[in-house]
This record gives C-alpha cells, sequence and structure tokens, in this order.
C-alpha cells in the first residue's frame, strides 16, 4: 500500500492506493481520524491523479472523479458505495432512498452503518446522505465537514 498527505480546506486528507485503486481518502477530522499503517510506503508521486481531482472539486471545476477505486468491504457494503456515487453533484438522499436504491427498503440501519464505514471519502460522496427530516446526521469526518461539503457543492462553501 501507498499513501500521501494531500492539501485541502479541510486539513491533510489521508489517500491510500494499492495497485488496483484508491483504497482510502481519510479528513483529518471526526472523531477517529486515520493515520498511515506502519506497513505503508509514502510516495507523494503517485497520487497526482487524485490530489489533481480532488483541486478541481475544491475549487468547484469538478462534479464527478474518474478514479479507479479499489475499496475493502462487504458485498453490502460495495452495493451502497457504489450507489452513493449515483447522487448528483449538489443533491443529498436520505439513508431510506438508498436503501430503496439498492433494493434493500428494510435495511436502513443497514444503510446507515455502510455510509459511515466508507473508506473514500469525498470521492464516494457519503456526506450527501442526510436523515429523514432533512438533518445532518453523522460524518466520519465530523458533521462540520459534511455541513461544508454540502455547502460548496451547493456553490455557497466557506472555509471551515
Amino acid at each position: 500500500m501507498k499513501y500521501t498527505l494531500l492539501d485541502s480546506p479541510l486539513g491533510a486528507l489521508l489517500a491510500v492506493r494499492d495497485g488496483t485503486g484508491l483504497t482510502g481518502l481519510y479528513l483529518p477530522t471526526g472523531k477517529r481520524p486515520k493515520r498511515p499503517e506502519p506497513s505503508w510506503d509514502r510516495d507523494d508521486g503517485a497520487f497526482d491523479d487524485v490530489g489533481n481531482q480532488l483541486a478541481q472539486y475544491f475549487a468547484g471545476q469538478r462534479t464527478r472523479f474518474e478514479l479507479d477505486l479499489n475499496p475493502a468491504g462487504t458485498h453490502f457494503q460495495q452495493r451502497v458505495w457504489m450507489h452513493l456515487r449515483t447522487i448528483p453533484y449538489g443533491r443529498t438522499a436520505t439513508y431510506g432512498e438508498t436503501a430503496r436504491a439498492i433494493g434493500a427498503p428494510e435495511a436502513v440501519r443497514a444503510v446507515g452503518l455502510a455510509n459511515g464505514r466508507n473508506p473514500i471519502s469525498i470521492v464516494v460522496p457519503c456526506h450527501r446522505v442526510i436523515g429523514a427530516n432533512g438533518s445532518l446526521t453523522g460524518y466520519g469526518g465530523g458533521l462540520d465537514a459534511k455541513r461544508w461539503l454540502l455547502d460548496l457543492e451547493r456553490g455557497a462553501g466557506q472555509l471551515l
């Protein structure tokens, strides 16, 4: 595994990839920020594509990412994460809508858990999933980061 730290308006993002694709993109905020594993090798040059696309996203110039992804997760989690990538930029969906969209309408809580275990933040836009009443519910990077990302996508992004 290779990793780097990428500058962003939300702080240094930890990007991780294997030979297949991006396996993780972690915000430095939240209750349990991810740190590089001792077995990983730092390789700043191996993430130019990720860094460029994120810079375009934060500048409001990119609404979709074109990166090879390889997140580790269960079949159910993979289904949820795949669906998250279909939620349009600047829009939100509820956990219930997401459960129905993947054909598991009774699995709202499981969708919430899968959403919370998404290892590739921003690129797999788990920040676009909100509570049924429109509230901003849990986010691994913290609710301030979630609010900031949603505001950015609505054209009103302000630095934290």
